[in-house]
């Protein structure tokens, strides 16, 4: 059984890392996603810059180091949220977007074989095909298919999955490999944080011309996605992964969809439609699928 600590560490990350998709919505009300990304992403690099110039642990990698970590974070950070972020400026709602994108794990671990040479089965190739079945099934009762505006954006957070699983495949071969590209977590953070603030300075300048109302609700939406989901969600995540499996955390990120579905309907009213779960029911058969006789 899970130790209250732990539990208590699991509640919160669900809760805070899930948030982010409440926090990003809002945040969008002032702001372009490229701009508000922009100056997410700056502050967090210079945070972690502080954090490691303080306890001196801050130091220059070499490329070869730098490179595979600074193509994760553009993969991972960049192209993942942005994403996101595009989903939501079109109106998709939060809980959908968070249910597509629940099918990252389901990829990563499919596709893990050939990348790294680990074994993958039937039965997790059975799982992400019955994952994509109940994302599809959830999309295609919500979409306007009169409406090139609703197509695309329902198809952005596709952008999402493909991302966040090419760079969870990079990492996965340099943790196998024991490539020298591994750094400790917070010097990696800095070089994936600033990779992704350098490739989303130019869109957010030439696309939004940086432009953001900077009005108190806009403040406290960058702090929250800052400090709460970017720091406190993920400072929780790896204070799990010394107490559970990082099987069992990984799991955590199932529950993304349900817990985003009932945020959206508290903060901004969005409805839940019997489709709607009827997809979250399946996308979790699939997962069961995955993780059976999964050695």
């Amino acid at each position: 059984m899970m130790k209250r600590t732990t539990f208590i560490f699991a509640t919160g990350f669900v809760l805070l890392w899930n948030s982010g998709f409440i926090g990003a919505r809002y945040g969008l009300d002032f702001s372009g996603p490229f701009t508000l990304l922009f100056w997410r992403y700056l502050a967090l690099t210079l945070l972690i810059f502080l954090y490691l110039a303080l306890r001196k642990r801050f130091r220059w990698v070499g490329w070869k180091a730098a490179a595979p970590n600074m193509l994760i974070g553009v993969l991972a950070h960049g192209v993942w949220i942005t994403c996101v972020l595009l989903a939501l400026d079109y109106q998709v709602p939060a809980g959908v977007v968070a249910l597509v994108v629940a099918l990252q794990p389901l990829a990563t671990g499919a596709f893990s074989g050939r990348t790294t040479g680990e074994q993958t089965n039937l039965y997790q190739w059975l799982g992400v095909v019955l994952g994509f079945l109940g994302v599809a099934l959830t999309v295609s009762f919500r979409i306007d298919f009169g409406s090139t505006s609703s197509v695309f954006g329902y198809l952005i957070p596709l952008g999402s999955v493909i991302g966040i699983t090419v760079a969870s495949l990079i990492q996965r071969r340099m943790e196998v490999n024991k490539a020298p590209g591994k750094l400790p977590v917070d010097l990696a953070m800095f070089y994936q944080c600033l990779a992704t603030a350098l490739v989303l300075f130019l869109p957010a300048v030439f696309i939004e011309k940086l432009s953001a109302r900077w009005e108190p609700e806009f403040v406290f939406a960058m702090l929250w996605l800052i400090i709460a989901v970017s720091l406190g969600a993920y400072a929780l995540m790896w204070l799990l992964i010394e107490r559970i499996s990082a099987t069992r955390v990984a799991s955590l990120f199932y529950l993304g969809p349900p817990v985003t579905m009932f945020m959206a309907w508290v903060a901004f009213g969005d409805s839940v439609r019997i489709m709607d779960v009827a997809g979250l029911i399946i996308v979790f058969a699939g997962v069961l699928l995955a993780q059976f006789n999964n050695k």
